[in-house]
């Protein structure tokens, strides 16, 4: 039997415990020996990050306890902690631990806590690590060093650097190896070739981030072990000053194929492409790439936010296994000599950017609209997928889930805004006759990002309960080609809030949305374009900011962290030539136009997006009248992760919109709105 009940008044088995219990995904995959090693969220133990481990009997085990957190802060957003391999006395693991971001060395088998293998440093923000490389044959762990040189988020200094496995750095920073200088500001890790004789990396500069411009840096390695000749192979810069017609080319990753050739995704032509290049023809002149197979049209790459991620990775058969897709991505096997793509068959819909291979078999980490993230082998040999550890397991009866459906709207000048639709979805409820939903425009973080369609619990939470969703991939979004994320050059506050404001118009236009019960709500660069969208337009009732850019001036001079200390140049302009621009967009700026109840959520440790311009903001709004909420979150920094903040933002959130739809609803606590 169903019930007719006001849309946001359904009851829902989907509470925000058990969506903070499930928040975060398995991630940094990688074999030792024949075990799958990776790292999995652990909301309820204060948000670390464990590393579990797959046996090849299937059996799965948490190895590290708290309050050990696999995770690194470089570049704060982080990237591959971990690395492995097995020895005599059986698999060593050396990682970096987010509370001292001293690298670890830890035999799990010996029953040994782990050691460290760096030193502390009492200088600024001290010395961190990602994206190790195992060379036990020399007795080192080569690896991305940041080291901070001052007090200020941007006196840092990044380098490749190799460290000894026996403990000699431990206390003594001398005793870590420089390899590459420091000619560029930003570095990946080393990526060897099958001879051990060279080695390449990516490196950018500012003011471009790594989806603007790189470069392939090559080296010879000496006997000794040291970086000699090192020297640009391919990509491209682009220029000093962000331009609106001038590009560089951005290389997301490279990895050796077994003939020594290096293989790469680069995007010379508007699309991440696989490329293959023979650095040895290349020594004497310019070196010269090619496209493997036919051009698609389709991204086989992405931005890179994490250092270490993997779209692709070469394997024993010669074939590629790589990920690819417009918007959504699949994972396929490539033939680099017929060209010839073959996808792995599943129901999952999106891969994420980390791949790994032990003969025939590509392990990944995927999801589907019904289903969470889960770590998945495909049999290159007979064509057969399966998920293999980190199952997803239903929370609760899956009825309650929503009914997504991928769209394309019409924006601005007739452009294409691609978005997923949550309609409010129950069993057992549907709403009266001749009423519209309230419908949450959800503007993702990047910007240069992209909501991808998975089964979310978050989303679940509201459309179980009668509250639609819209994620909107704004322009500026990666996965739809490069002229689609460039769409926000000098336009950040203007494009990503013109295309989700048409998303939602359009949605209330066509009788999807109930148009007087509109609301938005973001993180990050998401809460930006919340905060933006409330300041410039009257399109919605209410709004969530969440650890947002509130006062773009500030965020260029100093109050946010190096690798999006000069992002704005391209996102706004340059801060020398149009210092009004960045008054005019800032929402700080604007807070006199905000006329919108809004709730905003702050981690007081976010070094990113930093309290204190939400305290400025709310500040600015104080004794406006306009009702508002603002929750401070000690221990949290750029993004929740423990489970007790999750719970209190989702169910903050909700309450807002039932306070200013006029929901009636008693299944959450009261919020306290302030004029």
């Amino acid at each position: 039997m169903v019930t007719t009940a006001p849309y946001g008044a359904w009851p829902s088995p989907i509470d925000a415990r058990t969506v903070a219990a499930h928040d975060g995904r398995p991630a940094f995959l990688g074999l030792v020996g024949d075990d799958i090693w990776w790292t999995e969220p652990r909301p309820a133990e204060g948000g670390r990050r464990t590393l579990v481990r797959r046996r090849p009997d299937g059996t799965e085990e948490a190895e590290l306890p708290a309050p050990w957190n696999v995770r690194s802060r470089v570049l704060e957003y982080g990237g591959r902690p971990w690395t492995g391999t097995v020895t005599d006395r059986g698999p060593l693991i050396v990682f970096s631990n987010f509370a001292d971001q001293r690298l670890y060395a830890w035999e799990p088998d010996s029953g040994a806590a782990p050691r460290p293998l760096t030193p502390l440093s009492a200088v600024g923000d001290g010395l961190r690590w990602v994206d190790p490389v195992l060379r036990p044959e020399r007795g080192e762990v080569w690896c991305v060093l940041e080291e901070f040189t001052g007090p200020a988020p941007t006196d840092v200094r990044r380098v490749i650097a190799a460290v000894p496995l026996d403990g000699a750095a431990a206390e003594h920073r001398g005793a870590v190896r420089e390899l590459s200088d420091d000619r560029h500001r930003f570095v990946t890790g080393p990526r060897l070739s099958p001879d051990g004789r060279r080695a390449a990396w990516i490196a950018w500069d500012h003011p471009r981030m790594p989806w603007d411009g790189t470069l392939v840096m090559l080296a010879e390695v000496t006997a000794e072990g040291e970086f000699t000749g090192s020297r640009p192979l391919v990509g491209d810069l682009g220029p000093t000053v962000p331009d609106a017609t001038a590009r560089g080319e951005s290389v997301a990753q490279i990895e050796w194929d077994a003939d020594g050739s290096l293989l790469y995704v680069s995007d010379p032509d508007g699309w991440w492409e696989l490329r293959r290049v023979d650095p040895g023809a290349a020594a004497g002149g310019p070196a010269v790439s090619r496209r493997l197979g036919p051009a698609r049209q389709e991204e086989f790459g992405g931005p890179l936010w994490n250092v270490g991620q993997r779209w692709f990775l070469p394997l024993e058969s010669g074939t590629v296994a790589t990920l690819h897709g417009h918007g959504a991505n699949a994972l396929g096997i490539l033939d680099p000599v017929t060209g010839e793509l073959v996808d792995g068959a599943g129901p999952w819909t999106e891969w994420a950017p980390d791949l790994a291979a032990h003969g025939s078999r590509v392990i990944g980490i995927a999801a589907g609209p019904h289903s969470s993230y889960e770590i998945v082998e495909l049999d290159t040999c007979t064509g057969r997928s399966r998920p293999i550890a980190s199952r997803h397991t239903d929370a609760l009866d899956p009825a309650y889930y929503p009914r997504p459906r991928s769209r394309t709207f019409t924006g601005p000048d007739g452009r294409d805004v691609h978005a997923h639709i949550y309609p409010p979805h129950h069993p057992d409820h549907t709403g009266p006759d001749g009423e519209l939903p309230p419908f949450v425009v959800w503007a993702h973080g990047g910007p240069t990002g992209r909501a991808p369609l998975v089964l979310d619990l978050e989303i679940a939470y509201f459309t179980s309960r009668g509250i639609g969703v819209a994620q909107v991939n704004y322009g500026g979004s990666t996965g739809y080609g490069r002229e689609y994320r460039e769409r926000l050059r000098g336009r950040w506050g203007v494009v990503d809030v013109e295309d989700c404001a048409a998303v939602a118009r359009s949605l209330a236009d066509e009788g999807t949305a109930d148009r007087a019960r509109l609301a938005i709500r973001g993180g990050s660069a998401g809460g930006w374009t919340t905060a933006a969208s409330l300041t410039t337009t009257d399109l919605y009732a209410c709004g969530t900011i969440s650890y947002p850019v509130l006062d773009l001036t500030s965020w260029a001079t100093g109050e946010t962290h190096d690798f999006e200390s000069r992002y704005l140049e391209s996102l706004v302009g340059p801060l020398a030539e149009v210092p009004e621009r960045y008054r005019e967009r800032s929402p700080l700026h604007r807070a006199d136009r905000i006329a919108a109840p809004f709730l905003l959520l702050q981690g007081l440790d976010d070094v990113i997006c930093p309290p204190a311009q939400c305290e400025r903001f709310v500040a600015e709004v104080a004794g406006r009248g306009v009702a508002h909420a603002y929750l401070t979150f000690t221990g949290e920094g750029h993004g929740f992760r423990r489970k007790e903040t999750i719970v209190r933002a989702i169910e903050a959130e909700l309450a807002l919109y039932a306070q200013t739809f006029g929901i009636d609803r008693d299944d959450i606590p009261a919020l306290e709105l302030r004029t």
